[in-house]
């Protein structure tokens, strides 16, 4: 397995000064964000480490030799919207970007692209169903046709009441990854699994690995505490950040060691990309830096 980081936590840095941090600290890896330029929608979204948009022959064999030099390979390239939204025309600027990501990707020589399913959250799974075959199925032919295969992260992207009830991501557990898998069998079509978004969801997130290994493209690393406390309080119908956090790994609920152990099992030896979203390290650069090398020296027990 290959130990890389998601460059959105690192937005004040520039592609080259990314890739010369992870050498410095001895990083394999990195999922670059190819969030189109402009304002972020969200948190963590907006990064644009790579323009997928402008991107060229020439710049593409640039950062090629960049990441060749530095011993740095692009895991992935990262793009999550939500290409199902109820507003169309709203839905197809995000196609229509994932489609330049796929392109970049494409010219970049990387095989992989992570994003979302999407989803109208105000209406339930089989109420969005036609318009998911509708969407992804194009899609994935689409990534097929140009040599790269689409990662799915399995959040279920509903955090807060702007997201209720339904949240704004399909492919949020296994039956739903199960029926999106037979509905398109293309081998181009997989998972980013972050095991952290079944914590809080209460689902064994060791379980999956291995009916879905063919599957699983490209993993984040990140953690999830739940105040047990609190959701005794409020319940599971509460908002979710209402009774979980989101940590560093090793500092919340996966026992890291039994998830390695069946990862490893399973034959998985693709990038483990430690994604921040702890807002205790967020107050500076320094400390988002100092995020990724505590969590590098906690993982890499498990990945030896």
């Amino acid at each position: 397995m290959k130990l890389g980081f998601v460059s959105a936590i690192l937005p004040d840095l520039s592609f080259e000064e990314v890739v010369e941090f992870a050498s410095s600290e001895g990083f394999s890896c990195v999922e670059f964000m190819c969030w189109p330029k402009g304002k972020a929608e969200r948190r963590y979204a907006g990064v644009t480490h790579i323009d997928a948009v402008s991107l060229t022959k020439a710049d593409a064999e640039r950062m090629a030799e960049i990441c060749n030099t530095a011993g740095v390979d692009i895991s992935a390239l990262g793009y999550y919207p939500n290409p199902l939204a109820p507003d169309t025309s709203e839905a197809k600027v995000y196609i229509d970007h994932l489609k330049q990501v796929v392109r970049a990707a494409e010219l970049l020589g990387v095989g992989i692209v992570n994003s979302f399913i999407g989803r109208d959250w105000r209406r339930s799974i089989d109420e969005n169903w036609p318009r998911f075959k509708e969407v992804w199925k194009p899609l994935i032919q689409f990534a097929g046709d140009h040599g790269v295969r689409i990662g799915i992260e399995n959040c279920p992207m509903f955090f807060t009441d702007d997201e209720w009830p339904g949240g704004k991501n399909l492919a949020f557990c296994p039956a739903i990854w199960r029926r999106m898998f037979a509905e398109i069998p293309s081998e181009n079509f997989g998972l980013n699994y972050d095991p952290s978004h079944l914590v809080w969801q209460r689902i064994d997130y060791v379980k999956p690995l291995e009916e879905f290994s063919d599957r699983i493209f490209h993993v984040h690393a990140k953690d999830a505490r739940v105040d047990h406390a609190r959701l005794d309080d409020v319940g599971i119908l509460a908002t979710p950040l209402e009774y979980h956090t989101p940590k560093l790994p090793g500092l919340g609920d996966v026992d890291w060691g039994r998830f390695f152990s069946v990862l490893s099992d399973t034959g998985y030896d693709g990038p483990v990309c430690i994604e921040v979203e702890d807002r205790a390290y967020e107050g500076s650069l320094e400390s988002r830096k100092a995020s990724l090398r505590q969590s590098a020296r906690f993982l890499q027990q498990f990945m030896a």
